[in-house]
Order: structure tokens, then sequence, then C-alpha cells
């Protein structure tokens, strides 16, 4: 299971213009290789007239997976620094594509490198970051005479609640930092005086804007 990492929010676009240029930029979150294939062939469709479409992504809990395009423009003038933002930002699990409508007049290498390198960085301010949290899904079974008390405490608290279940006993299902687990566990024993059951029933990453 991965651990704490950043990345998009699903899907946003942007634009600006430099020396009568366009350059749009498409940002999407992905989980395969298949998904970021397809998000760039379906830009490629849509923006089938451009000069230029040109991506790259990073894919994978250890970024195994790194990949970048030119669409012809110079080598290294395009992919590449769409590629270098998205290390820089240490995102995972995100595709960028670049449209360019070219205007006629030439940026030279170090101004493309700098032209997509503020596409990439714009299109992924438009779209917005998020941590991706690790927390488990815990369930607190208490006596319903414990209810008052640790609701209180609980909505208090900086454990997300998700829902209270009320059957013989009552059920708090709690979102839990993985790395809090034993605090947790020890916190509500205490609070309770031992008499809480406290499963962990699955793995759930919660999502944080930052």
């Amino acid at each position: 299971m991965r651990a704490n990492y950043k990345t998009v929010n699903q899907y946003g676009e942007s634009e600006f213009v430099i020396q009568k240029s366009r350059f749009l930029s498409f940002v999407k979150r992905v989980e395969t290789e298949d998904e970021a294939l397809d998000f760039i062939q379906d830009i490629k469709k849509q923006h089938h007239s451009a000069t230029h479409n040109c991506s790259a992504y990073i894919i994978g809990e250890h970024d195994h997976i790194q990949k970048a395009n030119d669409d012809g423009e110079p080598s290294g003038t395009a992919g590449v620094p769409i590629l270098e933002v998205l290390k820089k930002q240490q995102l995972k699990d995100t595709v960028i594509v670049v449209t360019r409508y070219f205007g006629g007049i030439k940026l030279g290498g170090g101004g493309l490198i700098r032209a997509y390198g503020k596409a990439a960085s714009e299109g992924i301010a438009t779209t917005g970051v998020v941590e991706r949290r690790l927390h488990l899904l815990t369930k607190t079974s208490i006596d319903y005479t414990w209810l008052g008390k640790v609701e209180n405490e609980v909505r208090q608290s900086a454990y997300p609640l998700k829902e209270i279940v009320y059957e013989e006993d009552v059920g708090l299902f709690l979102y839990v930092p993985a790395e809090d687990e034993m605090t947790f566990k020890e916190w509500m024993t205490e609070l309770t005086n031992g008499q809480a059951e406290i499963t962990t029933i699955r793995h759930k990453f919660l999502e944080f804007a930052i």
C-alpha cells in the first residue's frame, strides 16, 4: 500500500499566448498508462489541426512509468519540460498534453522550453493539486451508555466521522490516518475505560486540497 502522495484534481485546462502561438494545456489524473495514452489520443483528435500536441506523464507508486513526447517540436524542448514540471511538483498519476497552434513567430529552443514549462505549470495550477492521505476506516463499537461522551469527543477530534450506526451496540465509523492507528486506539481505549471494541474495515485514501 502506497504512502501519502500528491496528484491533481480529476481534470483541468488552461490557455495562454506567446508570440502569437496559442498554448492549451490539458491535465488529467490517471491510474494506468493506457488511460494516459487514451487521453493523449483524445486530445489529438479534438485538436487534429494543431501544430503540435506534446505530452508527458508520470504513473505508479514509485514513478516507474515516465514518458515524454515532443510531437515534432525540436528534441527535448516540449515533452521533457512538461515532465520536469511534474517531477518538480512531485505529482503522481498525472498526464499533461500541451497543444500548440503556431502563430508564425519561432521561439527558439530556450523559448520553447520556457513556454511548455509555463503551460504545464499553469495547467496544474488551474486544475488544482490534492494530497491523497492513506486512512483506515475503523469501527468503534460501544454500549449506548458511552454514546454521548464518545460522540462529543469524536466530533471535536481530528478524526473524520463517516457515520454512526445504531444496532445492538453503537458503531462509530471513523477515518484514522494510517500512521495514527496506535494513537487512536490508545485514545479510544482510555476514553471508554477499555469498553470499546475497535476494528479496521478497510484502507482508503482521503483527499485534501493543497
